[in-house]
Order: structure tokens, then C-alpha cells, then sequence
């Protein structure tokens, strides 16, 4: 998407790292480079609302469930890999009835 107008920072770039703005997970510098877009691009301003309000959705909506602590565990550590550039594991985790994690049936 793009509003077809010259920016400073392109709108793929903005909406390729929306989310990471929106959990305030970029540093300072990008953040205020993002805000001065949303003020110039209409587009991607209205994108970042619609974002925001479906993030505060489901905030509200499942942010008292608790996670079961093996999967908070193995869901930080696939973070950690793919943030440290390392090969994830193709393993899918899955929820069971009981409410723990275990291997996807194949």
C-alpha cells in the first residue's frame, strides 16, 4: 500500500513494522520517524487506527486468560531465536484439553 505521495520514511516500511510501533518495540528514533508519517499519510494513519483498536479488542477481550507457563516458555524462545537470526525449529505446538502444550498431530 502506499498513498502515492514522496515520504520521507516509504509506507512499506511503515505498515511492514506497524506492529513493533505499536507495541513500542523500535527504537525512540524509528518511533518518531513513524509518527511524523501518520501525520503526512492519511492511509497509513487510518491503517494504525484500525491496528490500534483491534489490539485494544483483544486486550480486552482475552487479556485476563492465563497462558500456561510451557507455552509462554517455548513462545519467548522462538522469539529469541528469531530475533537472534537463528533457525526456528518447524515443529507446530498446539494447545491440548488439559491445556498444555504438546506436538501437532501430523
Amino acid at each position: 500500500m502506499s498513498c502515492g505521495e514522496p515520504h520521507e520514511t516509504d509506507c512499506s516500511e511503515v505498515l511492514d513494522h506497524l506492529y513493533e510501533f505499536l507495541d513500542r518495540e523500535m527504537p525512540e528514533g524509528d518511533c518518531t520517524k513513524f509518527e511524523v508519517h501518520f501525520e503526512e499519510c492519511t492511509p497509513c494513519l487510518e491503517k494504525y487506527g484500525l491496528e490500534q483498536a483491534v489490539k485494544k479488542l483483544v486486550k480486552r477481550c482475552c487479556g485476563q486468560d492465563d497462558v500456561p507457563t510451557d507455552l509462554r516458555s517455548k513462545v519467548m524462545g522462538r522469539i529469541d531465536l528469531i530475533r537472534s537470526g537463528q533457525a526456528v525449529p518447524g515443529q507446530d505446538v498446539s494447545m491440548d484439553a488439559a491445556g498444555t502444550t504438546a506436538p501437532a498431530a501430523e
